[in-house]
């Protein structure tokens, strides 16, 4: 039946329509409690039921903010797992770069106690370069000892040519800043090498290298004679020798 648009058109069964005044059933009660704000107009007008199921609809929506929040917190956590496991990457990768440890004898007892007197009495020994080179491994500093042994093998070459070869391949592993194991450096070296390797020669690293025996010496080193791998070393040599 089609309905015309009039604004004195009335529907028939609204004509005589009695408003109900008395009071509302439980059950009805329930539904206009739970409906979503549907009352008997819009029952009756047909319009009422969308806006009821909309409403209950977004009732039932979940929480937007609370999704967010999530996804946030979810984001906050996979990056610092990422640094972490970025972290351990670059120091496999170190571990795994690792030549072969110098050839040397067992050092004695006087060998080791000697270690303890200076630093340069340490670097001068292979057995004590070794075994610094050891602790420097657990500190995950070990490239500062395989850089400057690199520039005292660069030292003794007089090939030109593998010289050149040598001093880029210190370059790329041990002053690029894509490497795994950099060494640090102030930026006054920096420019001093990068000058310097446009002609290659057995001093171009000199500077860096004398910066990094620092390093080692200031830093490291008085870290090696408390630590564990010296006094374990030291307290076997001192029996070995009260034995013999």
């Amino acid at each position: 039946m089609c309905l015309r648009k009039s604004s004195g058109y009335r529907p028939p069964d609204l004509i005589n329509a009695k408003i109900y005044t008395g009071p509302i059933p439980a059950e009805r009660g329930g539904e206009l409690a739970m409906g979503g704000g549907r009352s008997e107009t819009s029952a009756l007008s047909g319009t009422g039921g969308g806006r009821g199921m909309t409403t209950t609809q977004s009732s039932q929506r979940p929480n937007a903010c609370c999704f967010c929040w999530c996804c946030c917190c979810s984001c906050s956590w996979n990056e610092e797992e990422q640094r972490r496991r970025r972290k351990r990457i670059s120091q496999d990768t170190k571990m795994e770069t690792i030549p072969n440890c110098e050839a040397c004898t067992r050092p004695s007892a006087e060998e080791i106690r000697l270690w303890s007197q200076s630093f340069d009495k340490l670097m001068r020994n292979p057995a004590g370069r070794n075994v610094f080179r050891e602790f420097l491994r657990t500190e995950y500093s070990e490239e500062n000892m395989l850089f400057w042994l690199a520039c005292e093998d660069l030292k003794q070459e007089i090939n030109k040519s593998a010289i050149e070869e040598k001093a880029h391949s210190i370059y790329e592993d041990y002053i690029s800043v894509l490497s795994p194991k950099e060494v640090s450096l102030d930026a006054r070296v920096r420019e001093v090498i990068n000058r310097k390797m446009q002609d290659p020669t057995t001093q171009s690293f000199e500077d860096a290298q004398l910066q990094i025996y620092t390093l080692m010496h200031r830093d490291s080193y008085p870290r090696f004679l408390s630590s564990s791998i010296y006094k374990s070393l030291l307290h076997g040599g001192s029996r070995t020798s009260s034995e013999s």
